[in-house]
């Protein structure tokens, strides 16, 4: 099994879900978070006044799945969340060596 962790702008969350379903991913999870990577942060004006973010908006999603899926997954999931610009995110792949389905204790794949 694997994790996929992809970390996307907000506004790319719903054609990214979009994809998944059409991939027959049956669940995910979704957390607000906040980081910068190579730009830095930005620069926003309110009212006139310039201020720096230092730490940008975006969403992370966690995906556990089969291994035969992973490569369809990160595929889908890129080309959804891709703007061609900077900040688009990143994508990470990790094993999961052991999975539980708190409700009925299945295992592995099943519990999936």
């Amino acid at each position: 099994m694997k994790l996929i962790m992809a970390i996307i702008k907000p506004f790319k969350l719903d054609a990214v879900r979009e994809a998944l379903t059409e991939l027959g991913v049956q669940g995910l999870t979704v957390s607000e978070v906040k980081g910068f990577g190579r730009q830095k942060g930005q620069t926003e004006i309110y009212r006139g006044a310039e201020y720096a973010i230092e730490f940008v908006p975006k969403v992370r999603l966690d995906i556990v799945i089969d291994d035969a899926e992973a490569d369809r997954v990160v595929e889908a999931i890129r080309d959804a969340a891709n703007t061609d610009k900077i900040g688009d995110g990143k994508i990470f792949v990790l094993d999961v060596v052991q999975s539980m389905r708190i409700r009925t204790g299945e295992t592995g794949s099943d519990a999936l």
